[in-house]
């Protein structure tokens, strides 16, 4: 009699003899009838020419943070975070009266400046005419010629002193560099911004990226011919990226690169800090990698492991670390051999005495 038929056999004897707890119990499993057997999955090797996953995070190519450049007390925010903006778009405006009090006295000046200049000027032509019919002295005529230089120096220096506060008057008012999108205000009316304090961040929707830590010893394995692929789950997308850049240097903490993979443009559901993954083609991937399926791994607090099945039946629990998970399956690093049998069913095969 087979194993199954047993169970069958056992179940309707049981509701026969008035056992009712047992009638009434879970269906049996695999577990609780000797001799039938555990499902099992073959520990195997990766297809070669598999992409292989790291974890990343979308970024935007071109984001800003936008500082005060003076101390003022913020009077106008026409903007809030998620706000589409143009360039050139007043964000945040300033209190600016004491530096147009400024510029204006600065405009005073220099009307006061050209008078003077304009005043030397005709008294330096006339001296020229006096001194050429020979009525004043040579010094008297250099003297009107140091007064008109003069004149004319100060006109130009209260030009430019008056150009630099009109410039000063329009550092309270901080414009969008470029079209896009406000990701964050850090002001609310009346708040006062100080010089370097964040008042707001923009960043180009039209511009994303996938940026993505590889470890080093695989940066040189990376296939840049290769068909590699962006997923953001968050927003359902999985794209080929419009192009691939390694950064050369190498973060001494981690020991990896910094990969980065541009998104086409287009894609609307795509944000700045979604969590993404970058497949990616390596030389000699897949044929060296061990995968598992996901649903044989048992987590329990800090344990991490797996239910390996020898060739008498019975599982021993066997610690391993895992890598990163590929749908339905899941990489092993360490802790089993290729062709081992795992147990699809942990739960189950605690139960196996």
């Amino acid at each position: 009699m087979s194993s199954r038929r047993l169970a069958r056999t056992l179940l309707a004897s049981a509701a026969l003899a008035g056992v009712p707890w047992l009638a009434a119990s879970a269906p049996i499993g695999p577990a609780d009838v000797p001799g039938l057997p555990l499902p099992t999955a073959v520990v195997s090797f990766g297809a070669p020419g598999e992409l292989v996953a790291y974890d990343g995070v979308v970024e935007a190519v071109r984001q800003t943070v936008l500082a005060a450049q003076v101390a003022g007390a913020v009077v106008a925010l026409p903007v809030r975070a998620g706000d589409r903006v143009q360039a050139g778009q007043v964000l945040v405006r300033l209190d600016a009266r004491a530096a147009e009090q400024h510029a204006v006295a600065g405009a005073a000046q220099v009307r006061a400046a050209r008078a003077a200049q304009e005043a030397a000027t005709k008294e330096f032509e006339r001296q020229k005419q006096l001194f050429e019919q020979n009525y004043i002295s040579r010094a008297a005529l250099e003297r009107a010629e140091a007064n008109y230089k003069s004149a004319r120096a100060e006109a130009a220096a209260q030009v430019a002193s008056a150009g630099e506060a009109l410039a000063q008057s329009d550092v309270y008012v901080v414009r969008a560099p470029y079209a896009g999108v406000v990701a964050d205000v850090d002001v609310v009316l009346g708040d006062m911004a100080m010089p370097g304090r964040k008042l707001l961040t923009v960043y180009d929707p039209a511009a994303l990226r996938v940026t993505a830590a590889i470890p080093q010893t695989v940066a040189p394995r990376l296939v840049r011919e290769g068909q590699a692929q962006v997923e953001v789950p968050g927003a359902g997308v999985r794209v080929a990226p419009a192009r691939i850049q390694l950064l050369p240097t190498v973060d001494p903490a981690s020991h990896t690169q910094e990969l980065r993979l541009d998104l086409p443009a287009g894609l609307a559901a795509a944000a700045p800090g979604m969590f993404a993954r970058a497949w990616l083609p390596l030389s000699g991937a897949g044929g060296k990698r061990l995968y598992v399926p996901a649903r044989s791994v048992l987590r329990r607090a800090e344990l991490t492991a797996v239910y390996v099945v020898g060739d008498d039946g019975r599982p021993l629990l066997r610690q391993v670390r895992l890598g990163p998970p590929e749908g339905e399956r899941i990489e092993v690093l360490s802790g089993v051999s290729a062709g081992e049998r795992v147990a699809l069913d942990p739960q189950a095969a605690a139960r196996v005495r």
